[in-house]
């Protein structure tokens, strides 16, 4: 439907990229409505042509700050501030509903049944289930519902500093009044419960349709060689949601970069693409997942009956999660094969 739409946004030329990647994703995987990206003023014009190039409709807003840094302090990002700029989405009324997704999600299969659910649909955070994440929702657009936002800002402000904090005010009724707006967390799978419970990621993970790179570190803080598929960056972080993270890399290295390349012709850019030279390694191979450095190539690997039980429950938990995981990244890989 031609009123429908999925929207992001991108304050920058980093989750420019992200939203890049996202508009792919959501065009391998053929949804049939339309994509909006939101930007802010400094995202550069050769990231906004080649945001034109992947979504239907790009559009400038202003930058909103909630400039609350005692909040923000409390989660440690002070970045988050500038997510109030979100809540322009309501005003985009040309469409009738749409599902808003941040810039730093990935679609792994087709979503849209996501609008056949109403305002406010949403996933449940993992920190706190009583409150949805906001990462994913589906809305519908209105002026109304925007000035009351604004309104309500004003007023309250948000008990996080960010936009999470200020919707799930608004929206208070959410972990109540109606279960059929409790989105499954297969559409907005966060990559900090795949460690935190790995025997679920293991059993549901499979099912997953939204990956959602929580934190600090996005997927495009780290670097990657196209020819090997290894990513250089911190092991630690890396191997919460390393599948995930190829998957992101594979399909901005052979969609995204290419079209940025266009743009900036004989200027020199940094993609994040580049010859792997790191001791630092997380490598992908189709029937196991190795992680390598110089710390862990130099200790022999301690023999299981002299394990502690809780080193023995690290050990099962780690198995278990790649062993799932690695065969759906070898799949992936192929996939990326028919990418124009």
């Amino acid at each position: 439907m031609t009123d429908q739409a999925f929207v992001t946004l991108a304050t920058n030329d980093s989750y420019a990229r992200g939203a890049m990647v996202l508009g792919k994703s959501l065009r391998n995987h053929n949804t049939s409505k339309k994509l909006v990206a939101l930007i802010g003023p400094q995202v550069s014009e050769p990231s906004k042509s080649v945001l034109e190039r992947i979504f239907d409709e790009v559009k400038v807003v202003d930058v909103l700050d909630s400039g609350d840094t005692a909040h923000l302090a409390m989660m440690k990002r002070p970045d988050l501030g500038v997510t109030f700029t979100k809540l322009h989405c309501w005003t985009l009324t040309d469409y009738s509903k749409c599902v808003f997704m941040d810039a730093d999600t990935l679609v792994l299969s087709n979503i849209d049944e996501l609008f056949d659910r109403e305002e406010l649909s949403a996933a449940p955070d993992p920190g706190w289930p009583d409150c949805f994440n906001s990462g994913v929702f589906v809305f519908c657009p209105s002026m109304e519902t925007h000035g009351k936002l604004i309104q309500y800002c004003t007023e309250h402000g948000s008990f996080d500093g960010g936009d999470q904090g200020v919707l799930n005010g608004f929206f208070d009724n959410w972990a109540t009044a109606d279960i059929s707006k409790h989105l499954p967390f297969i559409y907005n799978l966060s990559s900090i419960s795949i460690y935190t419970y790995l025997p679920a990621f293991k059993q549901y993970g499979g099912h997953a349709k939204v990956v959602h790179f929580l934190g600090k570190t996005k997927p495009w803080s780290y670097k990657f060689d196209p020819r090997s598929q290894q990513i250089t960056g911190s092991v630690h972080d890396a191997d919460t949601h390393s599948t995930f993270l190829v998957d992101w890399w594979i399909l901005y290295s052979s969609a995204v970069v290419p079209m940025m390349q266009q743009q900036y012709g004989d200027q020199p850019f940094h993609s994040g693409c580049e010859e792997f030279q790191s001791s630092e390694t997380v490598t992908f191979q189709s029937e196991q997942v190795e992680i390598l450095s110089s710390h862990s190539q130099a200790q022999a690997p301690e023999p299981e009956a002299q394990m502690s039980a809780e080193e023995r429950k690290e050990k099962w938990e780690q198995d278990a999660c790649w062993s799932g995981a690695a065969a759906r990244s070898t799949a992936w890989v192929y996939h990326t094969e028919l990418l124009d």
